[in-house]
């Protein structure tokens, strides 16, 4: 019954034709150019940044919050903040909407993070080394580093993921999470030494679950 169903561009309705070109030609502007548009109250330049950047932000997100629903809700509440302050965006060339967009997406995760634990800096409460390891992820499938690092209490896993991703010095991250400077450095210390010796216990027991039994 759907023989002779494909439908060339050809035989379409000019009007639907057009507005296909349109919507194709959206994808090619630039990010300067789209949120031109989308300032306007272009509804199809919102949809277009939100396309281009979502699963983006997502993984932002998943780097900081181990909850799936948490991380749904902190994505969603990035992206209303994101699109709410359009308008006051400066682009600053290439790349500049990706860093701003990440940069909103990462302070409300670490609101949620700080809002929820009951410090903003949870300890450990096992036995890790006075210097730390350096990880050794060669040959650790990414999937497991990940879940190693949201394994990572709040506290450890705030600094090491700006540290180590954000590129934020330790004086930048105690200015945003309120906290001295050698606690950050501090927390980050455990942070590595922790991973490292969960990553130990991954290569001798290729058990990713036991090892933080």
């Amino acid at each position: 019954m759907f023989a002779g169903f494909v439908v060339h561009q050809a035989a379409l309705p000019s009007a639907l034709s057009s507005c296909l070109l349109f919507m194709a030609d959206y994808g090619g502007r630039s990010d300067g150019e789209l949120v031109r548009l989308a300032c306007r109250n272009d509804g199809t330049a919102v949809k277009a940044i939100y396309d281009r950047y979502v699963s983006y932000l997502a993984a932002v997100c998943a780097r900081y919050v181990s909850d799936e629903d948490d991380r749904k809700d902190v994505l969603q509440e990035s992206l209303v903040k994101i699109f709410m302050s359009l308008d006051r965006f400066t682009p600053r060339g290439e790349g500049s909407l990706k860093a701003w967009m990440v940069r909103i997406t990462v302070n409300e995760a670490l609101r949620f993070l700080k809002k929820s634990a009951a410090q903003n800096i949870v300890e450990y409460a096992g036995e890790l080394p006075d210097v730390a390891d350096e990880p050794e992820v060669d040959g650790i499938p990414d999937d497991v580093v990940n879940g190693m690092i949201l394994s990572l209490p709040p506290g450890y896993r705030m600094v090491f993921n700006l540290y180590v991703f954000e590129h934020k010095s330790h004086k930048e991250i105690a200015a945003m999470l309120g906290i001295g400077e050698s606690s950050s450095a501090s927390q980050f210390s455990r942070a590595k030494s922790l991973l490292a010796k969960w990553i130990r216990e991954y290569r001798r027991k290729n058990c990713y679950g036991k090892t933080l039994d």
